[in-house]
């Protein structure tokens, strides 16, 4: 639907382009100048077409859900922790491995709902806060995302933890509006691309990590 509103936009401007150059040819037959006039109708037929390339972009939907998801061989227990403490992100969440001096604040207790990280990183490791909105033990978090650079951004991080066969899958989701920069943006490449890569890197990072340790073993009684 994206590409072919796309294409349909660039039909639509092809045309009053085509348009506006016959137009402005026919005033150039009649002149034999470029007056004033040619000159104001340049102006006024760009105006004309920034004005519906905006009008388009407005209309689109700015709201985006991204998702990936992996099986790890662990139970959700054992995976829980990792995604609940933002103090053990920077293990695996690749957002937190992009800037090796990223400077970080937490605030309130660990892996509780409040608990807040406050970040702040270089271009690619960005500025923002993450604030624990929900959890449900053993099964979810819920965590409000907030950047500043090297964008504004309001999104909401979903973690879910659901059994499966003999182990767990993990979901990582995010959604949010990005607004009327996102809508442009989004225009000319597919955001997904560029963030859903980091999620499935997330996830084998994670997976690595809870695989590799060594099972508990309760005593027999």
């Amino acid at each position: 639907m994206v590409i072919g509103s796309a294409i349909d936009f660039v039909i639509f401007a092809f045309v009053i382009f085509v348009f506006t150059k016959k137009v402005l040819r026919e005033e150039i037959v009649i002149k034999r100048n470029l007056g004033g006039s040619v000159i104001k109708k340049i102006f006024v037929g760009f105006a004309i077409t920034l004005i519906l390339f905006l009008g388009f972009v407005s209309t689109r939907d700015g709201h985006f859900n991204y998702e990936r998801s992996g099986v790890i061989h662990a139970p959700a227990s054992a995976i829980f922790a990792y995604i609940s403490d933002f103090k053990k992100g920077t293990l695996w969440n690749p957002f937190d491995q992009k800037d090796p001096n990223m400077k970080r604040t937490f605030l309130g207790p660990d892996a509780q709902v409040g608990s807040t990280m406050v970040f702040e990183g270089n271009r690619e490791g960005g500025t923002g806060k993450l604030e624990i909105l929900k959890l449900v033990p053993d099964q979810s978090v819920d965590i409000r995302l907030t950047m500043t650079s090297p964008m504004s951004a309001d999104n909401v991080i979903h973690y879910q933890l659901t059994p499966e066969g003999d182990g767990t899958r993990f979901s990582w989701e995010m959604s949010g509006d990005g607004g009327f920069m996102a809508k442009l943006i989004s225009l000319f490449m597919n955001c997904e691309k560029f963030v859903t890569p980091e999620f499935e890197t997330g996830i084998k990072n994670l997976k690595a990590i809870v695989e590799a340790q060594k099972p508990i073993r309760m005593p027999a009684q």
